[in-house]
Parts: C-alpha cells; sequence; structure tokens
C-alpha cells in the first residue's frame, strides 16, 4: 500500500480545469478537473478508450502531431498555462513521457541516452558519461549494460528496451514524467524492475501513471483517477478505491473487476 501525500496548502504541480479533449467534432474526455502535487505518484485508470492517453498528449503539448486534436479547459505546469509556452521543447524537455511499447533510437545504449544532453550543448565526456550513468541507475539498467554501452540499443531485450526509454527520458531532467502503460510489453520481472524504480523517482519528480492494472496503481499511486468511456468519474486517495471508499458505484465495480 502506498500512503497517500498530505495536499494541505501546497501549490500543485499539474492543476487541470474542466479539460475536455476533441478529435474533430468527438468528444472523446469531458469535465477533468484533479490537481497532481510534486513528488507524488497520480494513477490513471479505466478500460480502454476511456480517453487515458489522449489526456496524457495534451499535457506536453502532443495535440500539435495529431491533426484536428484539440482540447478546452486549462491544464497549468509549474504556475504557468501550457498554451503559454512558446517554447515547446522547453515544456516537453519538462515533461517527459514513456510510451506502452519501447521505441529505441537507432544508436547505441550510451548514445540513446547522451543524445538529449548533447542537444543542451553538453560536449564534456566526463559529464556526458556521468548522465549515462547516472540515468541507466535510475531506471535500473545500468548493471545490464554497462559493459555494453555500445552496442546497439535494438538489440536489447524488450524489457531492457523500455527502461532505457525511461532512462532516455530521465537524460532530459524532466519536472515532471508520463508513463503510457509501460509494462504492457514487457515481462513480470522487468515490470518489478522498473515499479520499484519509480518509487525512488519518486522523491525526485512528479509522476503520472497511466495503467490498465488496477493492482498496479493500488502499489506505486499515491492518488488515482478513474476515467470511463471518455468521462472523468472521480479522483482520491488510491487505496480508498480499494477499500469501498468511493463516491461512485461504477468506480467500486472497475476496481473489483466485474467490467473492463
Amino acid at each position: 500500500m502506498v500512503e497517500s501525500n498530505e495536499k494541505s496548502d501546497k501549490t500543485p504541480k499539474l492543476s487541470i480545469k474542466d479539460l475536455s479533449i476533441f478529435y474533430g467534432k468527438e468528444k472523446v474526455l469531458s469535465n477533468v478537473s484533479f490537481d497532481i502535487f510534486e513528488n507524488e505518484i497520480f494513477g490513471i485508470i479505466g478500460p480502454a478508450n476511456s480517453g487515458k492517453t489522449s489526456f496524457l498528449r495534451i499535457l506536453n503539448r502532443m495535440d500539435t502531431f495529431v491533426p484536428e486534436m484539440r482540447f478546452e479547459g486549462e491544464v497549468v505546469f509549474d504556475g504557468k498555462n501550457i498554451m503559454e509556452w512558446r517554447n515547446l521543447y522547453a515544456l516537453r524537455r519538462s515533461i517527459g513521457v514513456v510510451f506502452p511499447l519501447p521505441v529505441g533510437l537507432p544508436m547505441s545504449i550510451y548514445e540513446n541516452v547522451a543524445l538529449s544532453p548533447r542537444l543542451r550543448g553538453i560536449r564534456s565526456k566526463g559529464e556526458l558519461d556521468s548522465i549515462v550513468e547516472r540515468c541507466l541507475r535510475r531506471a535500473a539498467l545500468w548493471d545490464e549494460v554497462k559493459d555494453r554501452l555500445n552496442v546497439l540499443g535494438s538489440l536489447l531485450s524488450g524489457g531492457q528496451q523500455q527502461r532505457l526509454t525511461i532512462a532516455r527520458a530521465l537524460s532530459q531532467e524532466p519536472k515532471m514524467l508520463l508513463l503510457d502503460e509501460f509494462s504492457i510489453a514487457v515481462d513480470p520481472v522487468t515490470t518489478m524492475k522498473i515499479e520499484d524504480a519509480l518509487k525512488d523517482l519518486r522523491n525526485e519528480m512528479t509522476i503520472i501513471l497511466v495503467t490498465n492494472l488496477v493492482q498496479q496503481a493500488r502499489r506505486l499511486a499515491n492518488r488515482t483517477a478513474f476515467f470511463l468511456m471518455g468521462e472523468f468519474i472521480e479522483e482520491g486517495n488510491t487505496e480508498d478505491f480499494f477499500t469501498g471508499n468511493v463516491q461512485d458505484p461504477r468506480t467500486r465495480q472497475y476496481v473489483q473487476g466485474r467490467f473492463g
């Protein structure tokens, strides 16, 4: 069980107000409002096609890549409306993303992780070496690859490639990390390694975890939101979801496995 962060009077890291998402004229998610705070893992659960991935896309403006995707409402990150970020690269650097399937760059393990620091202007080999090792350690991959950093990342196993993707996201030095079904294509042992890494990373950043595995949300998330068929149902302390202390009976039914 994960203890819930006390919200008290803390300033939200991310504040969502009356958010609705559209593809053309079709509304795929309605009326989302909640706050997410520093150093917590915030879980989002719900069946497929409930708007979870679309929600993540909005947070670092990936909607700009999707024709006819738009949103209404307000998303404030670090006190600034995301629509006011003129430099989208800076926003996306601050909000890292890990997708369901590992997306390796066609280069070595080392260069996969070193790319973002190089783009920021870091040229010192010693500094790059330190960043690569730190990020691979934080992604629970260093011990498995430290003797073959020049090997193509695409030659790693699926689970290792997913952890390499996490290391690459961490090399951006994000303030928030978005994970979209990170365990969908990895084995249970690797899943547990990544979960352990995420528990440590929570001390350094805010994490939003989209998962179809409700027990994974229970293991990791301080608080959880439930989306259902494009509707935001409710959010609250994760353990309350599993002890029946919820506002909507559909939340209880989903967590209990009665549908989904």
